[in-house]
């Protein structure tokens, strides 16, 4: 196959896998993905920036079997879907050099075994010439592990950020043309692997502001020839104010959650506020972690199981625990029969979500008209204080 021409001596090297539905044994993918290599020839030195998951190693030896030499491969990230063809790599060009963030250097000899000497540091605006061209390192930690960093090509404008700006995308396209549908994948990207480093994020994005960016070149999905699509969805994302929706992830056993749940989604739209309720059953976590990223208010909503709450209820409370959404209010509904612990429980898991905590409603048995009274004051609650707060 030929690689495929950004500019004059840069290529993209795109490993796509169509097939694949399942990321770290836990992230479903239900467009496939893909993983960029990028090859940068310079008028004296050649450069390989990051490789391919180890499912697609063949492919990218098949895309360098014309490249006579190479110099530098650039690891941007060590997780192995980037940096596990590196020792493949280095077997076929065993002058070149590895280039990373000081605390990559540890990972990627932990990781894949490759020799310490094979490995360079780089500090943070550091530069590396090929020639004509000059590739220059951006440090940008925790997007999404310590040790990831940038690559800038100052000549042609093109920043290599590895997985941040990137999307679990399966296509034959080099730049991103269906935005919808880029938009959604890299939002589902953004909620089930950036979120939780918000903060981080903001610093980074903060760091792109002094460059010219012609192309922007992540190393999953497409890359973006008009950079500023992407860099505004992140900026929204990551600084907007959540929106007037109450995300409801709930489990019914025999009905009586299930019914509650409809109730408070009544109530909540009588009241204005956008609703989206999972049935935790048979959601895609993919939509809920989604979901969570604009929404005001997390009600969960869960039965007794053994005196706890259902194991589907305390999964879903882990990931939003994990995933540190900017919700603002949380709360929690349910029913028991003969006793729970439900509410401590699910509480307890919810220690990284800066949100206030509404009274929950929990209730014996199946619903009663004081429970949906209690119900109709949680709804007016969350419709109250969402006004306080000026969400749209």
């Amino acid at each position: 196959m030929k690689l495929h021409k950004m500019k004059d001596g840069v290529y993209m090297i795109p490993a796509v896998h169509w097939e694949r539905r399942l990321f770290d044994s836990l992230i479903p993918l239900p467009d496939g993905t893909s993983y960029n290599a990028y090859l940068v020839e310079g008028s004296e030195k050649t450069a390989l920036i990051d490789t391919v998951d180890p499912m697609k190693a063949e492919f990218l030896m098949e895309q360098l079997k014309d490249v006579k030499r190479l110099d530098y491969i650039v690891a941007n990230h060590a997780e192995q879907d980037h940096s596990g063809c590196i020792s493949l790599v280095l077997e076929k060009y065993p002058e070149a050099k590895v280039f990373a963030t000081p605390k990559a250097k540890p990972m990627l000899m932990d990781l894949l075994l490759i020799p310490e000497d094979k490995i360079i540091t780089v500090e943070d605006g550091e530069t590396l010439s090929l020639g004509d061209k000059t590739l220059r390192f951006i440090h940008a930690p925790w997007v999404h592990w310590p040790e990831t960093m940038f690559t800038y090509l100052e000549e042609d404008k093109i920043l290599f950020t590895c997985d941040f700006l990137g999307s679990h995308m399966a296509t034959s396209e080099m730049y991103a043309t269906d935005e919808c549908k880029v938009y959604e994948s890299a939002k589902r990207y953004y909620s089930e692997i950036m979120m939780p480093f918000r903060t981080s994020i903001q610093k980074n994005l903060d760091k792109l502001k002094d460059l010219t960016i012609d192309i922007i070149a992540p190393s999953h999905g497409p890359a973006y020839n008009k950079p500023e699509f992407i860099i505004n969805a992140y900026h929204s994302w990551v600084y907007d104010e959540p929106g007037n929706i109450a995300v409801i992830p709930f489990v019914s056993m025999h009905g009586s959650v299930k019914k509650m749940v409809e109730h408070l989604e009544g109530a909540l739209k009588e009241r204005g506020v956008i609703v989206k309720p999972f049935d935790l059953t048979v959601t895609d976590l993919g939509q809920l972690a989604m979901a969570l990223v604009d929404a005001a208010t997390v009600v969960i909503g869960t039965p007794a199981v053994l005196a706890g709450a259902h194991p589907d209820a305390i999964y879903a409370t882990y990931l939003a625990n994990a995933l540190r959404p900017k919700a603002k209010f949380i709360s929690i509904i349910g029913s028991y029969s003969w006793g729970s612990k439900a509410i401590d429980q699910l509480s307890g898991l919810l220690a990284n979500l800066k949100a206030e905590v509404i009274p929950p409603v929990f209730i014996k048995g199946f619903p009663k008209e004081a429970d949906f009274k209690a119900l109709e004051n949680l709804a007016e609650t969350i419709a109250q204080k969402h006004r306080e707060n000026n969400l749209k």
